[in-house]
Formats: C-alpha cells, sequence, structure tokens
C-alpha cells in the first residue's frame, strides 16, 4: 500500500502503459481517476479507479475534469501524464501542420494544460508528485518517427523546468522514459514502419543489453516508486526503462 489514501489523476489510460499505471496505482491503495477520450476498459476489479471523458488538448475540458475531481476526492496528490500519440512515421518535411498540431496539442500541450490545472490545488495542499511519460526518444534522435521525438524532448525539459520551479512548494516533478514496449503503440508503430516490423523491432531491441521489449508492469513500478514517499527527494529526474537501450 505504498501510496495509500492518495488521490490520483492519470491520463492516457486507454493506452497499456497508462492503463498499467492507472492499476499499479489503485492496487497499491490510490483513488485513480482517469482522463482520456475513450473509457479505459481497464478491467479494474473492484479497484477504486474512475473513468473520466476527457480531450487533454482542450483546456476547458481539463479544467473542467480535474474541478470535478477535487470537489469528489479533494486536491490530487499524484498526477501521471502518460497520453500520448506517436504521429506517423514520416520525415519531418514530409509531416503536415496538422499532423504537427495534433502530435503537439496531445503530447506537449496536453501535459502542459493538465500540470496547469492541477499544480495550484497541489500548492495549496502542501505538496504533490507529478511524473511525465517522456520516452527514449526524448534522449536520442531518429529517421522514423522525428515529430514524436520532438515532442518527448520537450516533455523531458517541461519537467525539468517545472521541477525547478515547484520544488519550493514541495511538488517533485519527474519524467519516464521507456523504450519499447510491449504494447498496441508499438505493435502499431511496427507495422507502420517502413523498413517492415522485423526489422524495425530488431533495430530497437536487437543489440539491447536486455535483448527484449518491456513489459507495461514495468513502467508501472516506476510510475509507482516517483509517486509514493520513497522517492521523496527524487525530482526533475529521467527515470530510464529500456532494457539498455540508451546506455550503448
Amino acid at each position: 500500500m505504498r501510496v495509500a489514501g492518495k488521490t490520483a489523476i492519470v491520463t492516457g489510460a486507454s493506452g497499456d502503459l497508462g492503463r498499467a499505471s492507472a492499476r499499479k496505482l489503485a492496487e497499491e491503495g490510490a483513488t485513480v481517476v482517469n482522463f482520456d477520450r475513450a473509457r479505459a476498459d481497464g478491467g479494474w476489479d473492484g479497484l477504486a479507479v474512475q473513468d473520466r471523458i476527457v480531450d487533454v488538448t482542450s483546456e476547458d475540458s481539463v479544467a473542467g475534469a480535474v474541478a470535478e475531481v477535487v470537489a469528489e476526492h479533494g486536491p490530487p496528490d499524484i498526477l501521471v501524464n502518460a497520453a500520448g500519440i506517436i504521429g506517423r512515421p514520416a520525415p519531418s518535411y514530409e509531416a503536415t501542420v496538422a499532423e504537427f498540431d495534433l502530435i503537439f496539442g496531445v503530447n506537449v500541450k496536453g501535459v502542459w494544460l493538465t500540470t496547469r490545472a492541477v499544480v495550484p490545488h497541489m500548492i495549496s495542499a502542501g505538496g504533490g508528485s507529478i511524473v511525465n511519460f517522456s520516452s527514449i526518444h526524448g534522449l536520442t534522435g531518429g529517421k522514423v518517427v522525428p515529430l514524436y521525438h520532438a515532442t518527448k524532448g520537450a516533455v523531458r525539459l517541461l519537467t525539468k523546468a517545472d521541477a525547478a520551479t515547484y520544488g519550493e512548494y514541495g511538488i517533485r516533478v519527474n519524467s519516464v522514459h521507456p523504450g519499447s514496449m510491449r504494447s498496441r503503440m508499438s505493435r502499431a508503430a511496427a507495422e507502420n514502419s517502413a523498413i517492415g516490423p522485423e526489422a524495425y523491432y530488431r533495430q530497437l531491441v536487437g543489440g539491447n543489453p536486455l535483448p527484449r521489449q518491456g513489459e507495461p508492469e514495468e513502467i508501472a513500478y516506476a510510475v509507482l516508486y516517483l509517486t509514493s514517499d520513497e522517492s521523496g527527494f527524487t525530482t526533475g529526474a529521467e527515470l530510464v526503462v529500456d532494457g539498455g537501450y540508451t546506455a550503448i
């Protein structure tokens, strides 16, 4: 019960990593409210989890949902910004303005809007923990999804800036950086890759010190650590969970 009695908002729990994180927090004692454009349908098995339809790119949608959480449960102790999309595999010069606006809207604006709505309540409560989902693609460059790299790099540095800004209020802000995970997003990226699924996976994990894909629950445990009191002196950090991909 490492987060017992805490209230957590998780965005993007209809995705595999967000759902695993929401479930783990609930299993460890938190009351969890999921913000997503579709119901997560996570099979919560009687856990203290609620689903709310929220558009993380909409200021009004986010602000209204956060206000509902505060009215029902009090100020949130935890915010996990897991919502994200990978976008179409293409060189940046082939991307359209609409594609650019969509991926930055979800991956960057969504993180900012949700954090912006939650932080005043955390300040009033005396603290909290925010975990932003970046990626190994926020640490390295690549040819396949350059706009995705750009968004995750933005999340990485927004995390550090917010950690520097809100630390005096007892708010910790950290990022997790998943590598290749066994998820629907990863499968879709592989299937849409110009080099083909087999070559895509070989490129991602073939040379890893741990030559396999990660499991969503392995990300959930990282989120659990960063949101629990065990990480009380950790802020502005990058927790990389990638099988060693970025180490070589």
